[in-house]
């Protein structure tokens, strides 16, 4: 498989890229949804509450944090996360511009 050649794109098209590929799990959704709903939560709560093993929702996390949609506290043994308001709302406008570009239906489309 090749290598994506992301220099070669626009800042914004990367950023619209990463932001779709992280958000392209169902899982990651739902970390989010839970995550909105509650606050902030624990790692152990996600486990609970999505079913799934430790190990897959602290690779999500990971990757959802990698990109910085979300940030986490270490509280003694846990880490508790949230979103980063700032970011949410750069990825929000961002799909915003994406979205709201306006289309033209080629007459070669029915």
């Amino acid at each position: 498989m090749g290598l994506t050649k992301t220099e070669i794109f626009t800042d914004e098209q990367n950023k619209v890229a990463s932001a779709f590929k992280v958000l392209g799990h169902p899982a990651r959704i739902a970390i989010l949804q839970y995550i909105i709903d509650k606050k902030a939560c624990i790692c152990n709560d996600l486990v609970d509450e999505l079913g799934l093993a430790q190990a897959t929702i602290s690779q999500h996390l990971k990757e959802l944090k990698a990109t910085g949609i979300i940030q986490g506290t270490i509280e003694g043994k846990s880490v508790c996360y949230c979103i980063d308001e700032a970011v949410w709302k750069s990825v929000q406008r961002n799909f915003n511009t994406f979205f709201n570009q306006e289309v033209k239906v080629n007459s070669c489309c029915p």
